[in-house]
C-alpha cells in the first residue's frame, strides 16, 4: 500500500492508496487522516497517532511498501522523514524532488517558487479531467490556477483564504466578534445584525471575488474551460455559485498517488 501525506501549512493530510494491480493506485483513497500542522511535532509523535489509526483500519505497518509526501513547511519534512524511515523502514518519495519530480512544464517567470500543494493540483487536474482548466484549491490561501490543454501551468492567482480574511476582519476591529464561516441562510445582502451582516460580507464578497476571477480568467484563457474546485472549503461554496464544474476535495492528495505511480515507471 501507498502511504501519502500532504503537509500543509494549517493540516497534514495522511492517506491510504491501496494498489490497482496497474502500477497504479485506486482511488479515492481507502483512508485518509488530518491532524494539525506543527513543525515541532517529532517522528515518534507522528507515529504514536498514525500507528492507531492504521490499526483500526485493519492495516499492519509492514503493509505500508511505500511513502510519498508533499510539503509546503520546510521545518516540518525531517520529522516526517524520521517517521518514514523509524517505523516503516521507508525512503519516502519527496513530491518535486529526484524520481518524483514534477512531470509538466510550469509556464511561469519563476517555476521553482510554485508549491507543492499548487503543483499536486496541476498534476491532477490535468490527469482527471483534462482540456483547458482552472483549478481553484481552498486552503489557508486561495490559489487559482490556469491550465492548459498539454498540462501546461500558464500561472494564476493567490488570494487570503476566507478564514483569513475573517480573522483579519475581526483581529484589526475592537468590537466586532469572532463567527463561524458558514453559508449565510438566505441570498440576503442586507444584515439586520452585526453577525449576519459580517457573515454576509465575508461569504457573498467572497464568492464576488471568485466569480470575478475566473470570468476574467476565461476570457484571457479565450477557449472552453472548466472550472474544478478542491480544499476542505470547497463544498461551502458550491450551493452558492454556478461556477464550479467539478468539486473534488480529494485532488490534491490523489496527486501525491498520480505522481508515486510516474516515479516507478
Amino acid at each position: 500500500m501507498l502511504l501519502a501525506a500532504d503537509v500543509g501549512n494549517t493540516n497534514v493530510v495522511f492517506a491510504l492508496f491501496e494498489p490497482d494491480g496497474q502500477g497504479g493506485f485506486v482511488t479515492p483513497p481507502r483512508a485518509r487522516w488530518r491532524i494539525a500542522t506543527d513543525p515541532r511535532r517529532t517522528g515518534d509523535e507522528y507515529a504514536v497517532w498514525l500507528l492507531q489509526l492504521l490499526t483500526i483500519e485493519g492495516v499492519a505497518r509492514e503493509d505500508i511498501t511505500g511513502i510519498i509526501y508533499a510539503s509546503v513547511v520546510p521545518r516540518a519534512d525531517h520529522n516526517l522523514t524520521v517517521l518514514c524511515q523509524k517505523y516503516f523502514g521507508v525512503t519516502p518519495l519527496r513530491a518535486g524532488e529526484g524520481k518524483a519530480s514534477w512531470p509538466f512544464v510550469a509556464d511561469v517567470d519563476q517555476p521553482s517558487s510554485l508549491g507543492a500543494d499548487r503543483a499536486l493540483n496541476i498534476l491532477a487536474a490535468h490527469h482527471k479531467y483534462g482540456g483547458d482548466l482552472i483549478c481553484i484549491d481552498f486552503g489557508t490561501a486561495t490559489k487559482f490556477e490556469a491550465i492548459d490543454f498539454n498540462g501546461t501551468y500558464k500561472g494564476g492567482s493567490i488570494a487570503p483564504g476566507i478564514n483569513l480574511s475573517l480573522d483579519a476582519l475581526v483581529g484589526k476591529t475592537a468590537k466586532l466578534p469572532r463567527i463561524a464561516i458558514r453559508a449565510p441562510e438566505n441570498d440576503s445582502v442586507i444584515g439586520r445584525n452585526t453577525e449576519d451582516q459580517m457573515l454576509i460580507g465575508v461569504f457573498w464578497g467572497y464568492v464576488a471575488m471568485m466569480e470575478g476571477i475566473v470570468e476574467k480568467m476565461k476570457a484571457e484563457i479565450g477557449r472552453p474551460t472548466k472550472v474544478v474546485a478542491t480544499g476542505g472549503l470547497a463544498v461551502l461554496f458550491d450551493d452558492a455559485t454556478q461556477i464550479f464544474d467539478e468539486v473534488d476535495t480529494d485532488l490534491t492528495i490523489e496527486g501525491l498517488a498520480i505522481l508515486a505511480k510516474l516515479a516507478a515507471a
